[in-house]
């Protein structure tokens, strides 16, 4: 079953938690407190308002709209060549890996994109991921590092 409006679902619904100071704790490397360590939660955003869909990175569009269309070979595509995953500390190096991760663990789940802060290497975000598109799901930290319009690395972390 294909899904293309789940993306265009999640991006309606793109928000910026109230009163969130930066998604990194003013790190543009990301997590300070040692929140990655702990394990999935399922809790939900605080009050939102909603940004436009360009808000996003064109290269974190493509992944998000690639897991919503249900398309390993097009989340590869949104990678360099040589890119690199960091799933919770597991890597996950070059397209042909990153086309079977993605086809065995994140293609059929449903992202909604609760915040998150560009930096001058890619962004940051703070999702909530349902894998199989199912349940309550647990709140991530991605960051994708991003050159000529390709991720580079993304470090996928529980937040």
């Amino acid at each position: 079953m294909r899904r293309p409006a789940v993306l265009a679902a999640a991006v309606a619904a793109l928000a910026v938690a109230a009163g969130a100071a930066a998604l990194t704790g003013g790190d543009p490397g990301g997590d300070t407190d040692g929140s990655a360590a702990r394990p999935p939660a399922a809790s939900s955003a605080s009050p939102a308002r909603s940004l436009a869909p360009s808000a996003l990175h064109p290269a974190a569009r493509r992944y998000f709209d690639a897991v919503a269309g249900e398309d390993a070979d097009a989340v590869a595509a949104a990678f360099a060549a040589d890119g690199l995953v960091v799933d919770v500390g597991r890597e996950i190096r070059g397209r042909d890996a990153i086309r079977q991760w993605a086809a065995d663990e994140v293609v059929g789940g449903d992202y909604t994109v609760l915040d998150h802060t560009p930096h001058t290497t890619g962004t940051t975000l703070l999702v909530r991921f349902r894998p199989g598109g199912t349940g309550d799901g647990f709140r991530a930290r991605y960051r994708f590092d991003i050159t000529d319009g390709l991720i580079t690395r993304a470090t996928l972390e529980y937040a």
